[in-house]
């Protein structure tokens, strides 16, 4: 006997679909004018098809000069970020939840202040700040930045993953002859790995995105732009080519997508994890 959906159900699973497609609409639109002869992405009555599809843009997205360089420059900046920030987190999480010391709890306090600031209201001084260290024109202009903007959210997501390891096993660890070091890489590192996992995601988004700081900390050395940057090649004040745009924006969203299948068991466990702590 068929069972029945329930009306309310059946409206939430509407909602969610409705809500999918929604959100799923750019990056078709985004896919489709890739795709698009020049002809039909310029034209004023746009349509949601094509019967011609061309690899027009992506051509000419792959001859322009140092578009290679700025694709590895862009991984370069975010793998670094992802590592440095997800092991600098582990630890950090670790001290503030294993020890107790004195202004431990104002610096929890910091650290959650620290991630309300908006990053435009910041850029001004870090620009000054590297400027100092000259450091401007370089990818650590951008390697530095980021990971100072990725560790207030993955310290405070981790610390959760942290206290949720029973404190009995850390003792039972030690008498078993474990020094500290061990515990924490060997036993503590992988219990805690899908929480780093879900935090090197938001990482790993946030700096392969980031338009705003190579803009600002990458004036003349070209050859060390990112991503981002190469899409200003397509933009013209009167004539931009937005079949170029999607198609390097497309490019762009291809990693993305190979990060989020390669950890998404992880990714789900560790936001369960952290939706249960």
């Amino acid at each position: 006997m068929m069972r029945v959906k329930r009306p309310w159900r059946l409206a939430a699973e509407t909602v969610a679909v409705l809500i999918a497609v929604v959100v799923a609409f750019p990056l078709y639109w985004m896919l489709l004018s890739a795709f698009k002869p020049a002809g039909e992405v310029q034209s004023d009555e746009p349509r949601p098809w094509t019967l011609s599809p061309s690899l027009d843009s992506f051509q000419r997205v792959f001859e322009q000069q140092d578009f290679g360089r700025y694709f590895l420059n862009s991984l370069l900046v975010a793998s670094a970020v992802v590592v440095a920030s997800a092991l600098i987190a582990f630890l950090a999480a670790t001290a503030v939840t294993r020890f107790r010391f004195k202004f431990r709890t104002t610096l929890l306090i910091m650290f959650l202040t620290a991630q309300m600031v908006p990053i435009e209201a910041l850029t001004i001084p870090m620009f000054f700040l590297m400027r100092d260290f000259n450091a401007l024109n370089t990818l650590a202009s951008l390697i530095i930045p980021h990971i100072a903007f990725s560790l207030p959210f993955a310290i405070w997501m981790l610390r959760g993953f942290v206290k949720a390891v029973p404190e009995a096993l850390e003792e039972q660890a030690f008498i078993d002859g474990a020094s500290r070091t061990r515990f924490l890489w060997q036993i503590l590192f992988p219990l805690v790995f899908p929480g780093l996992v879900a935090t090197s995601v938001f990482s790993f988004i946030t700096t392969w995105n980031d338009f705003l700081f190579a803009k600002s900390f990458i004036i003349s050395a070209t050859e060390n732009s990112t991503l981002p940057m190469a899409l200003l090649v397509f933009f013209d004040t009167e004539t931009p080519d937005w079949g170029g745009v999607m198609a390097a924006s497309t490019i762009m969203t291809i990693p993305v997508l190979i990060f989020f299948i390669a950890v998404q068991r992880h990714l789900v466990s560790g936001l369960g994890g952290a939706m249960k702590d």
